[in-house]
């Protein structure tokens, strides 16, 4: 069962179960009138793997996301008063809200939906008081896709009573919350809520008459390595991406037109590429080339800021208008792709079994030198600009797997274990893989100013990356870490919050 199946005044701006959150959070927010406030709660300690919850305090709604995915699991009503529902034309609060009543939170009788409203169904559960002085359990009746909870007096509970008797007396309440959610009943669907797979897509859009003109649903990103990725989609085949050769047309082929395209002139970064000094020898081993990727993670900044890049308005349809340099931006895809001239892409993982790239010959065709995929982590700089995108990134022909949820620090020590070998000397090895310090939010513009704090400096690499509480103080600090072929951005807890394929 779905919200739109249940609300009539929430369907038009809110997404069924199964949609992003970077979906649901850009709609509600486009209605400031209708939800004048909004609280996002998310663990700071370890953002990708517990749910994220969206209150919706003035409408009276709880929503719940899985961490890694960031699908909408669970739709709770928590005040009755403050949203009208209606199911099959019948409204859930019988009477609605009224001049002459007082408002109040609770909801429905019992007796409204079981004999009115949705009718019968199977026994619920009972659940004691946690608080030993409270009278009052509750009872959980479920439907497929929907429970109630009513408040129900500890003291009249017997596993042998009848509860269709019990909860149509005195000694229950009126309901005081509604979930919502997929599966057969709530006992059933509880423990797997979060990790079940979702019957809908992330964008109401794939629902409705115009889903065969748009592209299909990205699922997960495999990093393949020698600039080769993998595109598993949500219905059909998987795509492939080959850095240096794929070209913006076949982009637009595969995920549609780009929601904007920016071109960017920063190259800031750029003298990073010489980083290094004294008598440490920074020259790559053969084949194994490392190279710090021109210019920041695209769309992550904004285009007020005239001196870093310029928004342009083109004809994507014909290659020779585009700029020589330029972003196109997938918000609703979860990842930016850098057109450019054709450039070597990184080397292949030791173990993978894969060959190593050819150099690319000089050429005039645009391609895709770069693919930047966006984690939107909560409390990060650029949350919610971007859908999440989850990759992963096999390292050896058995399977093993690095993957968007894992720690960086586990990311860091595979990592290392897989190029050991690959440096032209451990020296080279320390200061490639020093941290370079990102600082997003200083500046005139506080969504445009991105400077590099210092180089692949000693300092930065040393100490823990946040404070107790996982915060970073507001300036918005993460770390960039190069390995051959992959640039990641780490937050202080360790969140992977961008990765860029080079």
């Amino acid at each position: 069962m779905s919200l739109t199946a249940l609300s009539a005044t929430l369907a038009n701006t809110l997404e069924a179960l199964g949609a992003s959150l970077h979906n649901v959070l850009t709609r509600v927010k486009s209605y400031p009138q209708t939800y004048p406030a909004i609280d996002l709660a998310y663990s700071p300690a370890d953002p990708l793997r517990k749910p994220v919850i969206l209150q919706l305090p003035s409408n009276g709604l709880r929503l719940r996301f899985d961490g890694p995915d960031q699908r909408l699991r669970l739709i709770e009503v928590l005040d009755f008063s403050r949203v009208n529902l209606v199911y099959k034309n019948q409204e859930v609060l019988k009477g609605g809200k009224s001049a002459e009543q007082p408002l109040s939170s609770h909801g429905p009788s019992f007796r409204h939906v079981y004999n009115r409203l949705f009718g019968p169904s199977y026994p619920g559960e009972y659940v004691p008081p946690s608080d030993p002085q409270s009278p009052y359990g509750t009872y959980v009746l479920s439907y497929p896709g929907v429970a109630f909870s009513f408040p129900l007096q500890h003291s009249a509970w017997s596993d042998q009573c009848d509860f269709v008797a019990l909860l149509s007396s005195s000694a229950a309440l009126p309901a005081t919350s509604m979930s919502i959610f997929q599966g057969s009943s709530w006992p059933e669907v509880r423990a797997k809520l979060f990790t079940q797979q979702a019957q809908y897509p992330r964008s109401s859009a794939l629902i409705g008459k115009s889903r065969e003109s748009l592209a299909d649903e990205i699922e997960e990103w495999h990093v393949l390595g020698a600039g080769k990725l993998e595109v598993v989609r949500r219905t059909g085949s998987p795509l492939y991406i080959t850095l240096g050769e794929t070209t913006p047309q076949d982009l637009i082929a595969d995920f549609g037109p780009p929601d904007a395209i920016y071109r960017k002139n920063d190259r800031r970064i750029s003298i990073h590429r010489a980083a290094g000094g004294g008598d440490l020898h920074l020259s790559p081993s053969p084949g194994r080339g490392i190279e710090i990727p021109d210019g920041d993670h695209s769309s992550t900044n904004s285009i007020t800021d005239d001196s870093d890049e310029e928004m342009t308005t083109l004809n994507i349809g014909d290659p020779t208008s585009l700029p020589a340099e330029c972003f196109f931006n997938y918000f609703h895809h979860g990842f930016d792709a850098f057109i450019s001239y054709p450039t070597t892409p990184g080397p292949a993982f030791p173990a993978s079994g894969r060959p190593d790239p050819s150099p690319q010959p000089p050429s005039s065709q645009l391609t895709v030198t770069k693919i930047i995929l966006h984690g939107n982590v909560p409390g990060s700089y650029p949350f919610n600009r971007h859908r999440r995108s989850r990759w992963l990134i096999p390292l050896d022909e058995s399977g093993d797997c690095l993957t968007s949820e894992s720690p960086y620090d586990e990311v860091s020590e595979r990592l290392r274990t897989t190029w050991k070998g690959s440096y032209a000397s451990p020296a080279e090895e320390r200061a490639l893989q020093r941290p370079m310090v990102l600082n997003r939010g200083w500046g005139e513009s506080p969504e445009s100013s991105v400077e590099f704090l210092g180089g692949w400096e000693e300092t930065t690499a040393k100490g823990p990356r946040g404070g107790a509480d996982g915060q970073d103080g507001g300036l918005g600090n993460t770390e960039l870490f190069g390995f051959p072929g992959l640039l990641f951005e780490v937050l202080k807890n360790g969140a992977v919050s961008c990765l860029t394929v080079y």
